[in-house]
């Protein structure tokens, strides 16, 4: 079961990881730093969003407008941490 919840952990980094890339990305579209009618940045644009979209649209529709900034993506690395470093421990003591 250990091993199981180790597995969670790493699943849930490897998000943390594809999080920051949708936000990096994101910022390079919005200043026309990468041309997003070349096919591969469509693609992994793509990618990014339909990977994101469905954690990140309910804290968005939550969270109040900060004037263009988009605060949803920390909140959710900020959860996936405190799942990773307080309840994953706990559950794992638990079941030792």
């Amino acid at each position: 079961m250990i091993e199981f919840l180790s597995f969670i952990s790493t699943l849930l980094t490897l998000y943390v990881y594809i999080l920051i890339a949708a936000a990096v990305l994101s910022w390079l579209i919005a200043f026309n730093v990468v041309n997003t009618r070349n096919n591969a940045v469509s693609m992994i644009g793509e990618f990014l969003y339909r990977i994101t979209e469905p954690v990140l649209r309910p804290i968005r529709r939550v969270m109040p407008d900060l004037g263009g900034i988009d605060i949803s993506p920390v909140i959710v690395i900020l959860v996936i941490f405190f799942i990773q470093s307080v309840l994953l421990p706990i559950l794992a003591r638990a079941l030792m």
